[in-house]
């Protein structure tokens, strides 16, 4: 049986791109499999289906690597599994030299496949790493520049003062003044705490 897989991150995203590779790759694909969801693992409900309908020498197509996954690890982890484990052949349409198939008088295959995925991941990892270390970097540069990150610090309201005395008598509670001040109580909390502790 020949399958092929489709994904797209977000329920927004169009699938027809993909949709179309399958239906010009050639083949005549059995059945599509097609995801709304995140690449960030695999536990979505049309690749488990998928997994469960595969048998020994059947066929995935994909139009490119990530719509596999976004995680290389994973995504060899889930190559191994699919072509040592559940034997079926996997064909990347993007890119030829992921194409499992043994072919006659050819090189490419399992072999070749996963010499390259394996380089595609070191590449990935190498650009994850760098893109780390270049994000330190900025961060470092823009606070010795004095730039700051994060929220800026919320400011009291101008009836603060009048809201803590009243609190401090008992004259209202927390929530009363959190209502008041129009902030939530937890944030009045902490400023209190801090304007006891002056």
């Amino acid at each position: 049986m020949k399958y092929g897989y489709v994904r797209v991150s977000t329920k927004d995203q169009n699938i027809a791109r993909q949709i179309d590779a399958m239906n010009t790759c050639g083949e005549n694909l059995d059945k599509v499999y097609v995801d709304k969801s995140s690449g960030k693992d695999f536990e979505r409900d049309a690749y488990q289906e998928m997994i469960k309908d595969l048998e020994c020498g059947d066929e995935v197509f994909i139009k490119s690597i990530d719509r596999l996954g976004r995680n290389y690890d994973q995504i060899i982890e889930q190559w191994n599994f699919l072509t040592k484990i559940k034997e079926v052949d996997l064909i990347v349409l993007d890119f030829p030299l992921l194409d499992t198939r043994d072919k006659e008088e050819s090189l490419t295959g399992k072999f070749i496949s996963d010499l390259v995925l394996q380089i595609l991941s070191y590449v990935a990892q190498i650009e994850r790493e760098n893109i780390k270390k270049r994000q330190l970097e900025g961060i470092k540069v823009a606070k010795e520049k004095g730039i700051k990150f994060g929220r800026p610090p919320m400011e009291k309201p101008k009836n603060f003062k009048k809201a803590f005395e009243s609190y401090e008598k008992g004259e209202m509670t927390l929530r009363e003044a959190a209502e008041e001040l129009n902030v939530n109580h937890v944030t009045l909390f902490k400023w209190f705490k801090k304007e006891k502790e002056r």
